[in-house]
């Protein structure tokens, strides 16, 4: 059995690539500390879920290579390839995150423009005079 684990998570336009090695709980997202990475708290707790839900936060390092999308795209990816990521290190714990949603793709995307209108649906402001 390895003792490295990858998986890649997806959400929106962001990709995230997460390798699980044993260790002492360090998550490094693109060689930064996860804290300096992701300014807000809540974009953290998101990422890292999977690791309170399973309680392995500490058993872990963590590098992350995440490209694409914005800070809130990021996380996501970031949790689903986390989950993906534990799972294959140990089946068990999928009955834990499986019923949560972590292991399912959020395949929401933002719709594209359409022509004549100023976004995907807003149309021109109506002038009456």
């Amino acid at each position: 059995m390895s003792d490295k684990f990858y998986a890649t998570g997806r959400r929106k336009n962001a990709i995230a690539k997460v390798w699980l090695t044993k260790g002492n709980g360090d998550i490094k997202i693109n060689k930064k500390e996860i804290d300096s990475y992701f300014p807000r708290e809540t974009w953290v707790k998101h990422a890292i879920e999977a690791l309170a839900i399973t309680e392995t936060k500490s058993d872990f390092d963590i590098r992350i290579s995440v490209l694409g999308g914005g800070l809130t795209g990021q996380s996501g990816a970031v949790r689903l390839g986390i989950s993906k990521a534990l799972v294959l290190y140990n089946e068990t714990l999928r009955s834990k995150l499986k019923p949560l949603g972590l292991l399912t793709r959020d395949s929401r995307m933002v719709e594209s423009k359409k022509y004549g209108r100023k976004k995907a649906r807003r149309g021109s402001q109506f002038s009456k005079r």
